[in-house]
């Protein structure tokens, strides 16, 4: 069985939700040079494998450890946090009628007198949105307690609804601009 890598301890950074994407990306390149399977070319098959699977794997961790979202469900799947958003509801009634709010805002988009200005409120909102989940989620990450963990895991949720209104906000302006 393949030993679980541990990612952070993988790129040599600190545990921690805010981590610096450069010194990530460095490391990345550097891991990728030495288990890349060139390298390994004169070596027996079963290392050939093994390089292989490095190389993939560290590509995993790359791909988790750049997306905040996939950072989060990460450290908290580490801290055994299960946060399954099929098993999981979000049991905020404030956040919920928020975020039909914000649904709502986002189909008037399409026929708003300024498109422009609407869509640049809009967005002005979701980055603000994303800034306090994620500052809050960085606290919560870094508390060592448990419920802050359970609490963590709500603004995972919280921020997965504010990344698909900026996806779809993007899906907008480009209809919207493309024309």
């Amino acid at each position: 069985m393949v030993e679980v890598m541990r990612y952070f301890e993988l790129f040599a950074i600190p545990v921690d939700y805010n981590i610096d994407l450069v010194i990530v990306n460095k490391h990345y390149l550097e891991l990728q040079r030495a288990v890349h399977p060139d390298r390994h070319a004169n070596a027996s098959s079963r290392d050939k494998l093994m390089a292989v699977q490095s190389a993939a794997e560290i590509n995993d961790a790359l791909q988790i450890l750049k997306h905040p979202v996939k950072r989060a469900e990460y450290m908290l799947s580490e801290l055994g946090v299960d946060i399954r958003a099929e098993q999981q509801t979000l049991q905020d009634p404030a956040f919920l009628m928020q975020q039909m709010e914000l649904r709502e805002e986002l189909e008037e988009l399409t026929s708003a007198s300024d498109p422009d200005t609407a869509i640049a409120n809009f967005e002005k909102q979701i980055k603000q949105l994303n800034e306090q989940y994620s500052a809050q989620l960085a606290q919560q990450l870094a508390s060592n307690d448990e419920q802050q963990y359970q609490a963590a895991a709500d603004n995972v949720r919280k921020l997965k609804f504010v990344y698909k209104l900026r996806d779809e906000l993007e899906r907008i302006e480009d209809s919207l601009f493309d024309d």
